[in-house]
């Protein structure tokens, strides 16, 4: 009987012949791929690469703040989580005293959670610029620091010769 062999890696794919000489000449590795355009299928969905936050009507849910492009996010923000406040402690009324009622108050309650999360995800546009402006500004900060630090040691260099 012969003695199997048996590896806790599996051997490496074939196209990694495709770099093998890629440390003395790195032009012969093959281009990337280009970057996928349109729809394409994962793991049995279909997604799409365009950025778009579906409406929650195209979601199947109604909407409880106003459309329309000048919608005031704090206001509905605040609007929405009172009406969540209230629909939590009417939900611990009716389970109190008729716990077989708790279902229609179980999807108010989810209904509010859905405007909610559909609005904050409507502001991850307007974050990512706020961070992204942050990042550079603390750049340029940081970067000044370092233009007056070696102007400094420069100074004080110059000073002791």
């Amino acid at each position: 009987m012969a003695a199997a062999t048996s590896s806790s890696y599996p051997p490496p794919p074939p196209y990694y012949r495709l770099y093998k000489d890629y440390l003395d000449d790195p032009e012969s590795a093959p281009e990337p791929p280009p970057p996928v355009q349109g729809t394409y299928p994962l793991f049995g969905a279909t997604y799409t690469t365009d950025v778009v936050l579906p409406s929650l009507e195209d979601q199947g849910v109604r909407q409880l703040y106003p459309k329309g492009p000048n919608i005031d996010f704090k206001l509905e923000l605040t609007t929405l989580n009172r009406d969540l406040q209230l629909h939590i402690l009417e939900l611990a009324d009716i389970l109190v005293e008729r716990p077989s009622q708790y279902a229609r108050r179980v999807e108010d309650i989810s209904l509010i959670f859905k405007n909610l999360h559909h609005l904050l995800n409507s502001l991850r546009p307007h974050q990512a610029r706020a961070t992204l402006i942050h990042i550079l500004e603390r750049q340029i900060q940081q970067r000044k620091q370092a233009v007056e630090d070696i102007q400094r040691e420069k100074q004080a260099s110059s000073s002791i010769a």
